[in-house]
């Protein structure tokens, strides 16, 4: 097996089954941290890092071109998704935010208008789109009418975690329908830039928030900051920069197909370390959002 191949299994890997746990280690920050004030810290700090390193190997960091793109794809796939995240957790469990994620990749196949004579020309495609979206209103009638006791207001980390996907899946086309085959190789840089213009708007809205006024960061607890500390390493800079090269090198509804591991590694974790309470509804719709994901995939027949 050559070492591009073996590239690409570890990305997936890390997109797969690493990002399927930051559900989790996002929840544990949030004990400490408001959410904007996370986001800047996460991606400053990732970003400069990445950046760091993507110089130190030689690469042409400070191209205009790369800057650019990276600006518009970092505020778009990366600052509002994961803002919508983070908000969203204060109102629903990382388990049902990683349920209702799982529906971005029927997002990013509805929205992916170069492919639209490709895969609407397969009736399983439209029935599966139709199901996925039955299997997220479900989860959101749901929510409506639980008691909020727990997080109060559900319905809202729904509608928020709705628009997270939707974004996610225009940042996604982005990235791959406005990059060059040449850039390829500067996937690590342009993932470095994205998380630089973003922490730039985290860094906005947290000084809006007053969120520094607000905090005092000697009583933030240990595990918040270890979480923080997992978050950098293993969800931004190694996931995010994997997810950022596969869009470079394989198609972008693929690269999506980590919506089918992600909620059941996030699930795991949310139950066993966060003790948190899964419904049959989030069971039976993550199913249907997963099965809906499974019918778009497939591809029409050829004769």
């Amino acid at each position: 097996m050559d070492k591009k191949k073996l590239s690409i299994i570890f990305a997936y890997f890390l997109i797969y089954v690493v990002w399927g746990s930051t559900y989790y280690f996002i929840g544990v920050a949030l004990r400490g941290l408001p959410p904007f004030l996370l986001g800047a810290f996460r991606f400053t700090t990732a970003g400069l890092l990445l950046l760091a390193w993507c110089w130190y190997r030689g690469e042409p960091v400070f191209k205009k071109s790369l800057i650019k793109k990276s600006a518009i794809s970092g505020i778009v796939l990366l600052f509002i998704d994961m803002a919508v995240v983070m908000l969203a957790q204060q109102y629903v469990s990382s388990s049902l935010v990683a349920i209702i994620a799982s529906s971005t990749a029927i997002w990013i196949m509805a929205l992916d208008a170069p492919m639209w004579k490709k895969n609407f020309c397969n009736p399983t495609v439209i029935i599966g789109i139709i199901v996925g979206f039955l299997g997220v209103m479900m989860l959101y009638i749901e929510q409506f009418n639980l008691d909020h006791q727990t997080f109060g207001h559900a319905e809202y980390g729904v509608l928020l975690l709705i628009f997270g996907c939707i974004s996610w899946a225009i940042g996604t086309l982005y990235a791959k329908y406005r990059s060059s085959g040449e850039e390829e190789v500067n996937a690590f840089a342009g993932s470095a830039w994205q998380m630089l213009f973003a922490s730039a708007m985290f860094w906005i809205c947290a000084t809006i928030n007053g969120d520094m006024a607000k905090t005092d960061l000697s009583a933030v607890p240990t595990a918040s900051w270890l979480s923080l500390a997992y978050l950098i390493i293993f969800g931004s800079i190694m996931a995010y920069s994997a997810y950022v090269w596969l869009l470079k090198v394989r198609p972008a509804t693929e690269v999506a197909t980590h919506a089918y591991v992600n909620p059941f590694i996030a699930v795991f974790i949310g139950v066993t370390l966060g003790k948190e309470n899964v419904t049959w509804i989030q069971i039976a719709g993550l199913v249907i959002i997963l099965l809906s994901v499974m019918l778009i995939q497939k591809k029409p027949s050829t004769k």
